[in-house]
């Protein structure tokens, strides 16, 4: 009765029962699982601490990387210069996420643990600044998740198949459509802002220096965090996709496909292959 596989069938179902896309996606958890939609909401209530400790233990741990200095609390100790505050708390919860997740925290990978500071970032920065309330939060993080089962079911979310565009891509659609009904935003404002942030990724590559989640990966949650909350707003303005979401979805597949395999996760080309990268493997003896 709530089953969907695309997004277009997401916004079929919501406007059909007149319910908003978080509350199909509780629907169809609890018929597929045969649980009720407060056991639903609990499993996901325990994802949404687990999310929220993950920027707390990331700020919280001072070890160092093998590769990068801890860039989340350089974030912190400066005051934002060209970023607003919703901005500049993104951009610091994603670095300590992703960095966090590099020395083995527990995350959720939401959809990767490669992308897993985006959706924690940008939830909770707006959240906190908007004072929103954990129903608020379970909206997003439901609306998120159905952006992501689309997703992995007719593309990919793995950076070994589609580059990064998958993961950093994919995370940041989830983000940006999960921000816009953490806000209150109607079910069209959510599929168009994680159709614009989806479609302005396409052809992201996937190329970690060492094979680590470091470099570029660390910075890369923080970019596209932000890039999850330009697709937000404007969304929430009115502005729309000229390609619809599934289509899109669709084209991200296609052109992953199509990215080199020595750029799709094997560390083989791109960053990985350059001068600089090349120095750091051999001082981590890994040449």
């Amino acid at each position: 009765m709530y089953e969907y596989g695309y997004i277009d069938d997401l916004l079929k179902l919501a406007e059909k029962h007149k319910k908003s896309v978080a509350e199909i996606v509780i629907l169809s958890e609890a018929e597929e699982y045969d649980l009720t939609t407060k056991e639903v909401e609990k499993r996901m209530d325990e994802r949404i601490k687990i999310s929220h400790e993950s920027i707390e233990n990331g700020l919280a741990d001072a070890t160092p990387l093998k590769m990068i200095e801890r860039e989340d609390r350089k974030m912190v100790e400066m005051q934002p210069q060209v970023l607003g505050e919703i901005a500049h708390r993104v951009v610091t919860y994603a670095l300590a996420v992703s960095e966090g997740n590099a020395k083995m925290h527990r995350v959720v990978a939401c959809p990767t643990a490669g992308s897993c500071g985006i959706m924690p970032a940008v939830t909770f920065a707006v959240g906190e600044i908007k004072g929103a309330t954990q129903q608020n939060y379970r909206d997003a993080y439901f609306t998120a998740a159905g952006i992501g089962k689309v997703i992995a079911k007719n593309a990919c979310v793995a950076g070994a198949v589609g580059g990064c565009q998958a993961e950093c891509g994919a995370a940041s659609a989830m983000a940006a459509g999960g921000v816009v009904a953490l806000l209150g935003g109607t079910n069209e404002q959510m599929m168009e802002a994680m159709t614009m942030a989806l479609k302005n990724v396409l052809g992201l590559t996937c190329d970690p220096i060492a094979g680590l989640v470091e470099v570029p990966c660390v910075k890369r949650n923080g970019f596209f965090a932000v890039h999850a909350l330009t697709a937000a707003e404007m969304a929430l303005a009115g502005i729309k996709s000229a390609v619809p979401a599934d289509q899109v979805i669709r084209v991200m597949y296609e052109t992953g496909r199509t990215i080199p395999v020595s750029l799709r996760e094997t560390s083989t080309g791109g960053l990985a292959r350059t001068e600089a990268a090349k120095k750091i493997r051999e001082r981590l003896h890994m040449d």
